[in-house]
């Protein structure tokens, strides 16, 4: 072999050595630099658990400033403390050594344990740079709120949900059976295996068929696509027959007569309802419920589980008119159906839900704010109004006559969904005051039955705190 070749193929391998660094090195960067703060902040990185011993993790503020959450330095380093104990379980979570972290401490814990900050990328150069506390965070929550909605589902199984429609803000939000947050650890045992989900979020991962408080959004379907009017009439037998081997039945058989679309929400008439979907058929009513959001993921921040839909092209007739009246295969979470009746509170659009407002360092500076959003406008403007007038009318002089406050105008919407492993559920949907709405609702009481008997005086309590 030449001394030419030997000295190009030492190039070659030089060449492609040289090449093989600055990958790595490439590569290097990207994982420190741009993934530094993802790998810091994962659940499997054992040197950031290490870490978080060592820190004062942030402390998590109510919207008023009451502390929800606080790291406290005990002989073995800091201990988390939950003042509000299995009231606010749910959406702040847990942060335990042995157990995980779960709700917003998971979800925020790179700032809260302080590694979502820049110098974190730098390994061990960080060390000169290292905070001394995280990063604290602002929730959307009132605690006040939030205590009277606890407080008012009693013993009840459910969950409550509340928003402030104009914005978005979840100012409460409740799932009973709960758990004590502070004694997670030494309870854990029977927590886990306890037949009553008490770990479950029913607020935001419990799915529920939504019964009667669907309805709404039916009527505006039905309008919007001009399959009736609000002078149309319909007669109420108290049964629709659909084919040959189905019949659509009220509530003990009731008939409501003739009566127009108002009427028809104000009394929850079934074979209205009903009718109205096969009107509608199985691909304006896939496009209602496309229009409204139900496909669409609410993000990160809530983890909710999504909507249960039925494939629509395949319902049988009788299926279809149970979607009308929101049962079947049809399930939902409370938060979406918080955000149905913010629809119609906030002129038609429906803003992002969101429970963090703001992260803060240790002086008080602003390190992020989060402004609403604007996630949805499935109905316009005329149409929110003339259902929001249906809705109260169910207040005033429908179903929903115990969610009724003495000069404010409620509007709402009752449901008593069945319920194939025992008594129906209760719902109550609403807002308030009507004209100028401010809060918006969502309660389900798990085999609680009747939705205007035990939902909407839950629903009332809350609204009168929440307007107080």
């Amino acid at each position: 072999m030449s001394a030419n070749s030997i000295e190009q193929n030492i190039r070659r391998v030089a060449y492609l050595l040289v090449i093989l660094l600055i990958i790595l090195i490439v590569h290097i960067s990207y994982i420190q630099v741009i993934e530094g703060s993802f790998y810091a902040a994962h659940p499997l990185n054992r040197r950031s658990t290490e870490y978080a011993k060592s820190i004062q993790r942030g402390t998590i503020f109510d919207r008023n400033g009451q502390i929800l959450a606080v790291s406290e330095k005990t002989d073995d380093g800091y201990k988390r403390f939950y003042p509000y104990g299995d009231i606010l379980a749910h959406p702040i979570g847990y942060d335990s050594i042995k157990l995980g972290k779960t709700g917003i401490e998971n979800t925020y814990n790179g700032y809260l344990a302080g590694i979502n900050t820049p110098e974190r990328g730098l390994g061990a150069i960080s060390r000169l740079l290292e905070r001394h506390h995280a990063y604290n965070l602002v929730l959307t929550i009132d605690s006040k709120l939030q205590s009277v909605a606890y407080k008012a589902l009693g013993n009840h199984r459910g969950a409550i949900v509340v928003l402030d429609p104009r914005t978005g803000a979840i100012l409460a939000m409740v799932s009973k059976p709960s758990f004590d947050p502070n004694q997670i650890e030494s309870l854990w045992d029977g927590i886990s295996k306890s037949s009553a989900s008490p770990l479950l979020n029913r607020a935001s991962n419990g799915l529920y068929p939504p019964g009667s408080i669907i309805k709404p959004m039916f009527a505006e379907a039905a309008l919007t696509e001009k399959i009736v009017t609000t002078d149309n009439k319909f007669n109420c037998s108290g049964s629709l027959k659909i084919g040959k081997d189905y019949t659509l039945t009220e509530n003990n058989l009731i008939a409501h007569g003739e009566l127009n679309l108002e009427q028809a929400l104000t009394v929850s008439c079934n074979t209205t309802f009903g009718s109205l979907a096969l009107k509608l058929g199985r691909n304006k009513v896939a496009a209602a419920f496309d229009r409204y959001g139900f496909n669409k993921d609410l993000g990160q921040e809530l983890q909710e589980t999504a909507s249960r839909l039925p494939t629509f092209s395949e319902l049988g007739d009788g299926d279809l008119a149970q979607v009308g009246i929101g049962q079947g295969s049809l399930l939902v979470t409370p938060m979406r159906m918080a955000m149905l009746a913010s629809v119609f509170a906030n002129k038609g659009v429906v803003m992002q839900p969101y429970l963090v407002s703001k992260i803060t360092a240790d002086d008080g500076s602003i390190i992020k704010n989060y402004a609403p959003v604007e996630w949805l406008k499935p109905v316009n403007e005329q149409m929110a109004e003339l259902i929001s007038n249906m809705m109260i009318s169910v207040v005033n002089k429908g179903t929903g006559n115990q969610a009724y406050i003495s000069g404010v105008q409620v509007a709402g919407k009752t449901g008593t969904a069945e319920n194939p492993h025992g008594e129906s559920h209760a719902w109550f949907i609403g807002f308030a005051p009507a004209d100028v709405p401010q809060i918006a609702v969502a309660v389900i009481v798990e085999n609680g039955g009747s939705g205007g008997g035990v939902a909407a005086p839950i629903a009332r309590q809350i609204l009168l705190q929440a307007l107080r």
